[in-house]
């Protein structure tokens, strides 16, 4: 027999449910309304501090961190944990939006304002409401979960324009192409949407890029 998972039953404890998600909505916004300009940065939990791409999201948060952006990233480790430790170390300030997982996700120490959410969907919306500016290091289909997400809300004008960077050309080189020769040949997406992504590898160059558009 196949294995099956149970969604939770929502009829019988549904209107307790909305008070839990209403819960986490106050919390949220309680917690990030004075985080001042920031930058949401997503990526994948698995990497280790040796892996090159952990040390390029230190050193991007870093410098956001040091031209006065708040970090946000999912609290956990990998990605997230190497840009909370780069905001931390340069003195900057950083949230931490954690995640309740049966397995993977665990709180890292080096964020300043530390959530912990249950429903995916809250914890996006603060990724988005308080972000001045996306930056997607390599990651699985967490990471791209959130960027569509972004992309979309940019794309049908539910959010306000703001930079959407895709970090490592090799890694989301493949992408770009797919998006280009399938995507926009195809007449799926139209040619002003190609503006919504930008492809960058250098750090200083992500932050100028960053603080050209986000005035402050």
């Amino acid at each position: 027999m196949e294995k099956q998972f149970v969604i939770d039953d929502f009829k019988m404890w549904e209107s307790w449910r909305l008070f839990k998600i209403m819960g986490e909505f106050v919390d949220g916004v309680e917690a990030l309304h004075d985080l001042g300009p920031a930058v949401s940065i997503f990526g994948s939990a698995r990497m280790t501090p040796e892996d090159p791409i952990y040390q390029k999201t230190e050193k991007i948060a870093g410098l956001f961190a040091e031209n006065n952006f708040a970090v946000i990233t999912g609290g956990g480790g990998g990605v997230m944990e190497a840009a909370n430790k780069g905001a931390a170390e340069a003195g900057g300030t950083s949230a931490g939006l954690n995640i309740h997982l049966p397995f993977e996700q665990k709180p890292n120490s080096y964020a300043n304002i530390c959530l912990e959410f249950k429903y995916f969907f809250i914890r996006k919306v603060m990724f988005i409401k308080y972000a001045t500016a996306f930056i997607a290091m390599p990651g699985g289909f967490g990471t791209l979960d959130e960027l569509f997400e972004v992309v979309t809300l940019v794309q049908t004008h539910r959010i306000r324009p703001m930079p959407i960077i895709l970090v490592d050309s090799r890694f989301w080189g493949g992408l770009k192409e797919w998006i280009e020769n399938r995507l926009l040949a195809d007449e799926r997406v139209s040619p002003q949407d190609m503006d919504i992504l930008h492809f960058m590898d250098d750090p200083e160059e992500i932050v100028n890029f960053v603080k050209k558009v986000v005035i402050f």
